[in-house]
């Protein structure tokens, strides 16, 4: 027993050490036990299950708007990531954005960049800026690998720290155990586990500067979510775990009022969106 304390007391500060990673423009830390490689292939499963059952949207205009504000977005970030010389944090992503037949106001992620967004949601998302801000935040959750992190998590609760020691060596089979709680494989298609307050409150912030770096307009956030609150619409999954709708108003508020402090703006219309450079400062 002795010993094998001693193991795991060695063992976790080298998996800490190997595993660190940083999110992009945030710099906040965070603990990766997986490859981007084995996220990837988990994704692309699950994808391709939800995709066996969805109704793509039949509304030809509202897919073209979904598609070019998605990737406006994307091109932005990309741009922006291989400036800073970050372009490993979307290798082997293919964007793609889909609209589907659902009448819940809802989207989500998959690793890797396969974003879906039901017809429901563009009830309360009502203009091309609110869109971005829907899809700037699915993009920052790709982006800074929330659903890589949540896995991680979910392999520190679940195996302890009897086994960091191997976690190395056993990343493959404990990946493909926990897929199954993680991604929800079956009914739920591949849809994430909720992420954590704080992963939702940094898609927020990074989904707002995605959104302005395509030319987007950010205080529509503030529009968006003041009528889903309104329309007394229910918490949707993709949002759940985050902070009530006055919480999350207020502080999206507050991020707008940051971004505008850093000159970080937005005035092109919707129609003439371009992409913009911007400089980062964070505390």
């Amino acid at each position: 027993m002795r010993k094998l304390i001693i193991n795991i007391t060695l063992a976790l500060p080298l998996l800490l050490l190997i595993s660190c990673s940083t999110v992009a423009v945030t710099g906040r830390k965070q603990l990766l036990l997986v490859s981007d490689e084995e996220v990837l292939s988990l994704s692309q499963q699950s994808f391709s299950e939800y995709m066996k059952t969805a109704k793509p949207s039949t509304n030809k205009t509202k897919t073209e708007m979904v598609k070019r504000v998605g990737r406006n977005i994307a091109n932005s970030v990309e741009a922006y990531l291989k400036s800073e010389g970050r372009t490993n944090d979307i290798k082997g992503f293919a964007w793609e954005f889909h609209l589907v037949q659902d009448k819940t106001a809802n989207a989500f992620c998959m690793p890797g960049g396969k974003i879906v967004v039901n017809e429901g949601i563009l009830a309360y998302a009502t203009t091309e800026d609110e869109l971005a801000i829907v899809l700037g935040h699915e993009i920052a959750h790709a982006v800074a690998k929330h659903s890589a992190e949540r896995i991680s998590q979910q392999m520190l609760v679940k195996y302890g720290g009897a086994v960091l020691d191997g976690a190395l060596n056993m990343k493959s089979p404990l990946t493909r155990t926990l897929a199954q709680s993680v991604y929800g494989l079956g009914a739920q298609y591949g849809v994430m586990l909720p992420y954590s307050r704080s992963n939702e409150t940094e898609a927020d912030h990074l989904g707002l500067i995605f959104a302005t770096m395509a030319g987007y307009n950010p205080n529509a956030a503030v529009s968006f979510w003041k009528r889903m609150s309104v329309g007394g619409q229910s918490t949707p999954e993709f949002f759940s775990t985050h902070p009530s709708d006055v919480t999350r108003i207020r502080n999206l508020e507050k991020l707008i009022s940051n971004l505008d402090q850093e000159k970080i703006k937005s005035k092109a219309p919707a129609n003439e969106k371009k992409q913009r450079s911007f400089s980062f400062e964070y505390e």
